[in-house]
């Protein structure tokens, strides 16, 4: 698998890189991950996602509590109360990815993939999933060359809490695109309307739209995977992707 390892202010990180088809630089994009890791279905979503003419860098953004495979299950988290399990140890690494520390992270992760010789131009996009998504909307805020925004089954999006990742959309210039889980109770339906407030005062380009599904669907190595959701993920974030960054051929 091609990766490679991202030199950060805080340590080193593995990250997978999946390169656009044919060998030319293409639109880079910061695939931020869910809590359960730098795994197979991480490679397997970037590699679709590079196959649209992008080219993906997935990072272990978990890089300060261990490796990809140290902080990735072990067990298939397709069967009975594996997911369950597992989300109780990574729910801590969760917690103590903090803003601070994300604040740190993110500008060198933006680099890393500009500075990929298979990225052209300084423009790129963003998507995340469940926290991945949080983080997301922080790097748009940090960085006016993000320009696009994906977030599925994203949770906490919308708090009270000064940090509240929807309050980065005030500095932000980006266009975005969200999928929520229709049964999610870390995403209810009025902190969903609270985002389209947000993203509308700030008049940011948005589709705000809730899927059918559980908190999770697009993994599909988990017991909370929708295909019907997880493929309309895929085509919402590309026709994002291609507006923002390929509205040539879009």
């Amino acid at each position: 698998m091609p990766t490679t390892t991202l030199t950060l202010p805080d340590g080193d990180a593995e990250a997978y890189v999946a390169p656009a088809p044919g060998g030319e630089p293409a639109p880079g994009v910061l695939l931020v991950i869910d809590a359960i890791g730098l795994r197979p279905r991480i490679e397997e979503m970037a590699d679709r996602i590079a196959s649209w003419g992008y080219t993906v860098l997935a990072p272990n953004v978990f890089f300060r509590e261990g490796s990809a495979a140290e902080t990735s299950p072990t067990r298939d988290l397709r069967e009975p109360g594996a997911r369950e399990e597992f989300m109780g140890e990574a729910m801590g690494r969760v917690q103590r990815l903090t803003t601070d520390l994300l604040s740190r992270d993110l500008p060198a992760y933006l680099a890393a993939l500009r500075d990929l010789p298979e990225v052209a131009g300084d423009e790129v996009g963003v998507t995340g999933y469940c926290m991945g998504a949080r983080i997301a909307i922080r790097a748009s805020g940090l960085d006016p060359a993000v320009v696009a925004v994906g977030g599925w089954h994203g949770g906490g999006l919308v708090t009270d809490e000064p940090d509240s990742p929807h309050r980065a959309l005030a500095t932000a210039r980006a266009s975005y695109a969200f999928g929520h889980a229709s049964d999610d109770r870390s995403m209810p339906p009025e902190a969903v309307e609270a985002l389209g407030a947000a993203l509308d005062e700030a008049g940011l380009p948005a589709v705000n739209e809730v899927f059918p599904g559980p908190h999770g669907y697009s993994m599909s190595d988990t017991s909370m995977y929708d295909e019907e959701s997880a493929e309309r993920h895929f085509a919402s974030l590309r026709t994002l992707l291609d507006a923002t960054l390929r509205p040539a051929s879009a």
